[in-house]
């Protein structure tokens, strides 16, 4: 029998662009391959998915009732970011006018199975 355990980061403060280029790194990988990929990566938004992806295999871990997982047996199934709430603010601008400032927040979604199919 598959086990199959998710994990979601909600309103993450960086924006989903950025971290939709470090999902992409680890979609279909093993879990050993992807939390290493995501050490060594340079960008910020590498931190927040490696954290979601623990959690996920943790869950998978707790979750098994036979306790004969193997986390090295796990990949990364699914992972999506979604885009969060976006927090305005505001600058001066020319004229007397004010230009907004979009902050960009995101949801990450993991979904991590040991089996392949």
């Amino acid at each position: 029998m598959a086990v199959t355990a998710r994990a979601i980061a909600k309103y993450i403060r960086i924006s989903p662009r950025k971290v939709r280029q470090v999902a992409d790194l680890i979609r279909g990988k093993s879990v050993e391959d992807a939390l290493n990929k995501l050490h060594f990566v340079p960008n910020h938004s590498s931190v927040p998915v490696e954290k979601v992806l623990r959690s996920a295999v943790a869950n998978a871990i707790n979750k098994d009732d036979t306790s004969k997982l193997n986390p090295e047996h796990l990949i990364v199934k699914e992972i999506q970011v979604n885009e969060g709430p976006t927090m305005r603010r505001y600058n001066p601008g020319p004229m007397g006018r004010a230009t907004i400032i979009r902050k960009r927040s995101c949801h990450i979604f993991v979904v991590v199975s040991d089996n392949v199919a």
